[in-house]
């Protein structure tokens, strides 16, 4: 009898934002497949005799290749058991759940989505930046920092410099100098608002503030590194007045780190 393959998102970092549906999979799992940016202490949730299996990535490192994921989860499955594929953030937001739910169909195999709170919103949030706002934004847009420089993509940045108010960036860290200047070119101020949120909605969380013109000598002062949310759009002016979590949680949080 084969088993069944659930992708859950696990949330932005803290543990509390984990979904209640993805937390039961996660407990009746008997096989969990994890991603480095997932939470260990998720992990102290799944069955005392359920296999866990680490399938980190670095950048340009990984620990498993993605092919060699995909064949796990329809291996385990095969074998009756009940996988919880869990991935940081949502499965579905860069984070290639759509090809291992592709593998699971291509194999036969029953698989559920369940989705999980994205970086692009919780990081944002845990520094005081809404990602809309009646009077400052009215749409946003989710990109991945990745394919910034690269000539078959500034069209991309073209659009994004004007047809959109707010930009979370993924990924963006390393090719923040290549975002900048990209959305400069492309007609964006170089006074537009932007912002870095380090280890968002963890004790460990940083936010760097300042303007496309500024931002990287103040990343490069605070020594701000992956992961990383990159904000960028006038809502990013919120953060200054709502910065609830960094001003008023974190200084009485022990540090965890995910």
């Amino acid at each position: 009898m084969t088993g069944k393959v659930y992708l859950v998102g696990a949330g932005p970092g803290d543990p509390d934002l984990m979904t209640v549906k993805g937390m039961r999979c996660l407990q009746e799992a008997d096989v969990v497949l994890y991603d480095r940016l997932v939470n260990r202490e998720l992990l102290n949730y799944a069955k005392k005799d359920a296999q866990l299996v680490y399938c980190g990535k670095l950048p340009n490192h990984h620990v498993m290749k993605q092919e060699t994921i995909n064949h796990l989860l329809v291996k385990y499955a095969k074998k009756g058991l009940q996988v919880c594929r869990l991935k940081g953030g949502d499965p579905f937001v860069f984070g290639r759940g759509g090809e291992e739910a592709e593998e699971c169909a291509n194999h036969d195999v029953p698989f559920e989505i369940v989705p999980g709170v994205t970086a692009g919103i919780a990081a944002s949030a845990y520094a005081g930046i809404p990602v809309t706002h009646r009077t400052l934004s009215k749409s946003f847009a989710f990109v991945t920092g990745h394919q910034a420089g690269n000539e078959e993509a500034e069209h991309q940045w073209a659009h994004l410099a004007h047809a959109v108010d707010t930009i979370c960036v993924y990924m963006g860290v390393s090719h923040l100098p290549n975002i900048v200047k990209s959305l400069i070119q492309n007609g964006k101020s170089p006074q537009t608002p932007i912002a870095l949120v380090h280890w968002g909605t963890l004790s460990e969380q940083r936010t760097v503030a300042g303007t496309l013109a500024t931002i990287e000598n103040k990343v490069k002062e605070s020594n701000i590194t992956n992961p990383s949310m990159i904000v960028i759009g006038n809502v990013v002016a919120m953060h200054h007045k709502i910065n609830w979590f960094e001003e008023e949680i974190v200084p009485n949080l022990p540090a965890v780190q995910g």
